[in-house]
């Protein structure tokens, strides 16, 4: 299999990972363990899994160069520690809905940050492919219903997740150059122990404060998909398909996460097939294909 379809398959299973993680996720929050108390318990776990697994499965024994550190810290804090502190408090404070809507304008954001920051130029079939894919999502997302993104209730949670979308965008920009020189193990291992030097002051407290007492064995269950998936597989095939793709590439695959968690409902019986949703899925296919492949 070539490297580049390793690369795309790699995103799809994020995309799916990612589709079920904005309600598992908002689930556990509500009434289990605080938003920056899942995260403690997420980079820490996920940190131990990135070891371990970099110790006694894909073992990488090339060392930093000293002139990356500031960058490797930097990929930790953007795309770590504030990236998913932002994330799950504005999901907490905001709707699934909401922060699909919000999330949309991560590829909008890693093209601009791609010519300001790495001086790339923009490609008119690639701006197209983003906006077509852009347009399937929202238009599937604002079937479900209104969004509330003016309402004040969640202005702050809105606020966060458009915030976390600019931090992931900064971090797929900055992590390239170092996915050239170094293993994709190596990059997140050192990225969650970077990521740890921000979530540990801020997330300690409401991680001593969970009840567990009060857990279920389906919010046990949750928890580690979100710990176990939405974190270390989620990341490490994340930085797999960025060593072969375009920043670009790995961001618009965002638009299939709404999408999916739309054909999970439809295989489990819990929607039915629209026109809507047919569509959608044509635009965003489209869209994807156009960025992905916009060199051919």
């Amino acid at each position: 299999m070539q490297p580049r379809t390793k690369a795309h398959l790699a995103l799809f299973t994020v995309a799916v990972i990612y589709g079920i993680n904005y309600i598992v996720a908002k689930e556990v929050m509500d009434g289990y363990i605080g938003p920056r108390g899942f995260i403690f318990m997420r980079v820490i776990g996920a940190s131990i899994l990135f070891w371990t697994f970099n110790a006694f499965v894909y073992k990488s024994t090339t060392r930093i160069d000293k002139k990356d550190w500031p960058r490797l810290l930097l990929s930790g804090f953007f795309g770590v520690g504030a990236n998913q502190l932002l994330f799950f408090e504005g999901l907490h404070l905001s709707t699934p809905i909401n922060t699909s809507v919000i999330m949309v304008v991560t590829p909008v954001l890693v093209l601009l940050m791609s010519a300001l920051i790495e001086k790339e130029r923009i490609k008119p079939l690639r701006v197209f492919g983003i906006l077509l894919g852009g347009a399937g999502a929202l238009y599937l997302i604002l079937g479900r219903g209104p969004t509330g993104l003016l309402n004040a209730d969640t202005a702050l949670g809105n606020a966060m997740v458009f915030l976390n979308a600019t931090f992931f965008a900064v971090y797929l920009i900055i992590v390239k150059p170092l996915l050239v020189k170094y293993d994709a193990v190596q990059i997140a291992k050192w990225s969650f122990f970077s990521g740890m030097l921000f979530v540990i002051p801020v997330g300690f407290g409401q991680f001593t404060a969970i009840d567990l007492s009060t857990w279920t064995p389906v919010v046990y269950a949750q928890a580690t998909f979100v710990v176990v998936a939405t974190t270390f597989i989620a990341y490490l095939f994340n930085i797999y398909a960025l060593k072969t793709l375009h920043s670009t590439t790995v961001s618009i695959y965002i638009y299939l996460q709404p999408l999916l968690a739309t054909l999970g409902a439809l295989v489990f019986a819990k929607d039915v097939l629209t026109w809507r949703i047919a569509i959608a899925a044509a635009l965003i296919f489209a869209g994807v294909y156009l960025v992905s492949f916009s060199k051919r």
